[in-house]
C-alpha cells in the first residue's frame, strides 16, 4: 500500500498546489462589476457637467474663432472664453482651440464658429481634426473600456471647407468606485454626424461646428471588488479535502487491483 499510495500522493499535492495558486491569484487580483440604474449620480455637481474640448482648425485664423453655448434652460453665450486658449497653427493661418467648460444637464449645444467675430470673414473654411472631447473626470482604469473619447481623431480635413459638421451626442453617466469606496464621475457618449452646408437669413455661408447633445437616464457604475477572504478560505479547504478524498478512492482502487493481480499471479504458480 505504501508503495503504491506514494506516487498518488506527490500527484495530489502538486494538484493541490496548482489551484492553490490559482485561487490565490484570483483573491490578489481585482474584478470589474458594471450594473445600470436610473439616477444622477453625481448630485454634488449643481447641475452641471465639465466638458474639454480640443480642435485644430488649419485654415482658420484665431481671432475668427469662438466657442457658442446654449441650451433648453435659456442659456445662450456667444464668444465663451473663461477656460479658454487659441493657438496659432501654420504661422499663423490656422487655430487650435482648446477649452476647458461646464455645461448644463438639460439638452443643448456647443460649438465652435466665426460667430462672434467682429467681422465675418468671406470664406470661413471649417475643415478640422477633434483631439479630444470628454466629459467629468478623467478616469484611467486598466479594465474599463468605453467612450469616453469618441471623438478622438475625427478628421474632416478633406470635406467641404463651407460646410457645418453636427455631431449628436448621447451622453451616458458613468460613475467608477475603487476599492476604498471612492467614487469618480465621468461621462461615456456615443456619436453620430452629418455634414451640410447651411445658409444665413442673409444668404451668406456661415459654418460651424456643432455638438449638440443629450442626457441619457440611464447611469452605468463600474465597481472595483475583490472575492472575500471567507471564500478564498472555503475554496481551499474545499480543495485540500475533495483532492485527498479523491486521492483516497484511488488509493483504494489500485491497492486493490494490485492484490487481486498478486492473487492471479499466486493461482497461475500453484
Amino acid at each position: 500500500p505504501l508503495l503504491t499510495s506514494f506516487p498518488v500522493s506527490v500527484c495530489c499535492c502538486l494538484f493541490i498546489l496548482f489551484l492553490f495558486l490559482s485561487e490565490l491569484t484570483g483573491f490578489i487580483a481585482t474584478e470589474i462589476v458594471n450594473e445600470l440604474y436610473v439616477d444622477d449620480p453625481d448630485k454634488d455637481s449643481g447641475g452641471k457637467i465639465e466638458v474639454n474640448l480640443n480642435v485644430s482648425l488649419p485654415n482658420l485664423h484665431c481671432e475668427l474663432v469662438g466657442l457658442d453655448i446654449q441650451d433648453e434652460m435659456g442659456r445662450h453665450e456667444v464668444g465663451h472664453i473663461d477656460n479658454s486658449m487659441k493657438i496659432p497653427l501654420n504661422n499663423g493661418d490656422g487655430c487650435r482651440f482648446e477649452g476647458h467648460f461646464s455645461i448644463n444637464k438639460v439638452p443643448g449645444n456647443f460649438h465652435v464658429s466665426t460667430h462672434s467675430a467682429t467681422a465675418q470673414p468671406q470664406n470661413p473654411d471649417m475643415t478640422h481634426v477633434i483631439h479630444k472631447l470628454s466629459f467629468g473626470d478623467k478616469l484611467q482604469v486598466h479594465n474599463v473600456h468605453g467612450a469616453f473619447n469618441a471623438l478622438e481623431g475625427a478628421d474632416k480635413l478633406s470635406s467641404n471647407p463651407l460646410a457645418s459638421h453636427d455631431y449628436i451626442l448621447k451622453i451616458v453617466p458613468t460613475v467608477y468606485e475603487d476599492m476604498s469606496g471612492k467614487q469618480r464621475y465621468s461621462y461615456q457618449y456615443t456619436v453620430a454626424n452629418k455634414e451640410y452646408v447651411a445658409y444665413s437669413h442673409t444668404g451668406r455661408i456661415i459654418p460651424a461646428i456643432w455638438f449638440r447633445y443629450d442626457l441619457s437616464p440611464i447611469t452605468v457604475k463600474y465597481t472595483e471588488r475583490r472575492q472575500p477572504l471567507y471564500r478564498f478560505i472555503t475554496s481551499i479547504c474545499a480543495i485540500i479535502g475533495g483532492t485527498f478524498t479523491v486521492a483516497g478512492i484511488l488509493d483504494s482502487c489500485i491497492f486493490t487491483a494490485s492484490e487481486a493481480w498478486k492473487k492471479i499471479q499466486l493461482g497461475k504458480m500453484q
